[in-house]
């Protein structure tokens, strides 16, 4: 549209500026109206009119373009607050904050950093950079130098048109290298700060110079406030969903402690009622075993196993002897040397070892009344034991001492009964075999069962503590006890005499702190042998004594040709098999004449060479046939102990031969001659 002068000259021309002002022409339209007034010779008053007026006008039109832009910026803060708001984690909130800057100021980069934990800024997130910019690709490169260390120290806002060539704050080689890397001119960094705390930097910039106006930089700050309240909030968020999860955790564990503790409780519960109702240590030994998942030993202060549960193969003995004594001296259950031991030194949680890493668990607990050592418990547990399973120990090794206790006060409660049945077996009191054989029931003895004799002598010291041992001993092996002569005497199920000595002294010398001598004798098969088997044992004991064995433990059978003369029943031939029984079954096997070479041998004086030429063989015959006697009866039957009871045997061995062949010689004589000629014919 044109404007003429004759239709008002300058009224046409305002309308000519307020319509390109109306529909937004760009700045270059009013240059071009005021250019064809000027070609149109327009008198200067009304050229002087039209340029004011086109002058008001691009005026306005940068009034309204910033205050549209100004809408703009306030309508995406407003965007920006309404996205801040939702629950975001702290790198998804910083992402977004850079997005926004970058979208908002027409960046080429945005960039935030925040304080780091020794007080340098690192960065955490970019939008439009070349290279990458990550904590640890570069923690070092926002430290305190460059724009954002100024704006970080002023806390406002700091920009510059050309980053490189502005001298007014200090540079860093690194940061200008970044910066040179990414083309980086203009820069702005806005300092992130909520009351007098800068939480960090945000950055702008651009790869060409750009003077950033009063209007940009307010956005920004608008923008780094906005930030500042969010991250701090983010941050509080993620501290606390820590916090949840930690406290998640430590419900989970407490969840997963109280349902330990309460199975604890349960088995703990159950191994007392199997007690209360009259269980032996076999069953508490097989329900700890099943509480704790693993095999069980149970072992008197002697080390002698009173009850098992499960097998425990390749037991290191030396291992469990040292952790037994840790355990009583500790008062608690410890781990072996050949078991793993938790993390740490020794000592460290509720129990130490020294742990070879082989998976292998094997615990020693004390079974402790007081201050009285019962015994050990000894555990193989399948999977490694807790806290939690290392109480139950305990409280398994306290059942297992509770146990012990009631049938001490059992034996000693019943103890009368029991010492008067005994004495009458050793009386031999004119009591029918049917009253013997029912008090002997009510007991739970049953005396027509194999049984031996154990007589108990303490070589001083008081004797009521071994008596009080006796009863309890007595009644857990399910046999008797009395006291005759100042010694305990001991009726005990079994056959060998030997091991029964040998348990007793194991197990009593070591309570009562000085050595016990112990006698034993049997077995024997019926409630008359009693009388006889004591009076063996006592002959034992007497034996030792006059043989200087005070304080050991033997049977008759361990004597020699001792308890041969020492017992009633004067057992030739058990003598005789016990000392060249291997040599005799030899011959008989094989046919050879080792026995009559031992004769030859010790007839000779102990010379193979005389020996050989009674027997009319070689020298180096006799010699491999010694050798074969030393394999059969053992390396040491040549000591001066062993060759007595050889030589005896054989002696008895050649008169029983001799005897046999009389009276068969005898019987044949007899049935060959007429029957006047017998006697008595």
């Amino acid at each position: 549209m044109s404007y003429d002068s004759a239709d008002g000259g300058g009224g046409a021309d305002a309308l000519a500026v307020l319509e390109l002002l109306a529909r937004g022409a760009p700045p270059g339209r009013f240059a071009e109206l005021l250019e064809r007034a000027r070609d149109e010779g327009r008198p200067e008053a009304e050229l002087d009119a039209l340029e004011r007026a086109v002058h008001l006008a691009t005026d306005v039109g940068r009034t309204l373009a910033r205050r549209e832009r100004s809408e703009e910026g306030l309508a995406a803060l407003l965007d920006t607050t309404r996205d801040l708001t939702l629950p975001y984690d702290l790198d998804g909130l910083l992402r977004v904050v850079t997005r926004r800057a970058k979208r908002l100021l027409g960046l080429d980069l945005a960039c935030v950093t925040l304080r780091g934990p020794h007080g340098g800024r690192l960065p955490h997130s970019a939008e439009g950079a070349l290279t990458p910019l990550d904590p640890v690709g570069c923690p070092a490169l926002f430290e305190g130098d460059g724009l954002g260390g100024l704006a970080h120290t002023l806390g406002e806002p700091a920009w510059t048109e050309d980053y490189l060539a502005d001298a007014r704050f200090p540079h860093s080689a690194d940061m200008d290298d970044l910066v040179r890397a990414e083309g980086l001119r203009g820069v702005l960094a806005v300092p992130l700060r909520t009351g007098d705390t800068t939480l960090g930097v945000l950055y702008g910039a651009d790869r060409a110079t750009r003077r950033y106006t009063g209007d940009e930089i307010a956005l920004a700050a608008a923008l780094a406030g906005l930030a500042a309240v969010a991250t701090e909030k983010a941050g509080l968020l993620d501290q606390t969903r820590a916090e949840v999860t930690e406290l998640e955790r430590d419900s989970s564990r407490a969840r997963t402690r109280l349902t330990r503790m309460r199975y604890i409780g349960e088995a703990h519960s159950r191994i007392m009622s199997l007690i209360l109702a009259g269980g032996d240590l076999g069953n508490v030994a097989t329900a700890a075993g099943d509480a704790l998942d693993g095999a069980v030993l149970v072992r008197d202060p002697g080390g002698r196993t009173l009850a098992r549960a499960g097998e425990l193969p390749g037991l290191d003995e030396d291992a469990v002897a040292k952790a037994s004594l840790d355990a009583h001296a500790l008062r608690r259950p410890v781990l072996t040397a050949s078991g793993p031991g938790p993390a740490g030194e020794p000592g460290a949680g509720d129990g130490y070892g020294y742990g070879d890493g082989d998976g292998d668990q094997t615990w020693v607990a004390p079974v402790l009344a007081g201050s009285e050592d019962l015994g050990v418990l000894v555990v193989r547990a399948a999977t490694p034991l807790t806290g939690e399973d290392e109480r139950l120990l305990e409280l398994a090794a306290q059942s297992v001492a509770f146990l012990l206790l009631m049938q001490r006060s059992t034996a000693v409660a019943e103890g009368p009964v029991r010492d008067e049945l005994l004495d009458d077996l050793l009386a031999e009191t004119q009591h029918s075999p049917q009253q013997i054989a029912q008090r002997a029931r009510r007991l739970g003895l049953d005396l027509r069962k194999p049984h031996v004799v154990v007589v108990a002598r303490p070589e001083g010291g008081e004797q009521g503590r071994a008596v009080v041992w006796a009863s309890s001993y007595a009644y857990r092996v399910s046999g008797l006890k009395t006291v005759h002569g100042g010694a305990i005497v001991l009726l005990l199920p079994g056959v060998d005499a030997s091991a029964a000595a040998k348990a007793v002294s194991g197990e009593l010398s070591p309570l009562l702190g000085h050595p016990v001598s112990v006698g034993a004798a049997g077995p024997g098969w019926s409630p008359d042998s009693v009388s006889r088997l004591y009076q063996e044992a006592m002959r034992c004991l007497d034996a030792m004594g006059a043989l200087g064995g005070s304080g050991a433990a033997a049977s008759v059978q361990d004597l020699g040709f001792l308890g041969l003369l020492l017992s009633d029943d004067h057992d030739v031939d058990g003598f005789i098999e016990s000392a060249i029984g291997p040599v005799l079954d030899y011959d008989a096997e094989r046919f050879t004449d080792l026995t009559r070479t031992l004769e030859a041998y010790f007839a000779s004086g102990g010379s193979p060479t005389n020996a050989a030429e009674a027997l009319h063989v070689h020298p180096n015959t006799v010699s491999r046939r010694l050798e074969r006697i030393g394999e059969l009866l053992g390396a040491e039957w040549q000591k001066p102990g062993h060759v007595l009871e050889v030589q005896l045997a054989l002696r008895l061995q050649r008169t029983r031969d001799v005897l046999a062949r009389q009276r068969a010689e005898l019987r044949d004589a007899r049935a060959a001659s007429p029957p006047c000629e017998r006697p008595g014919g």
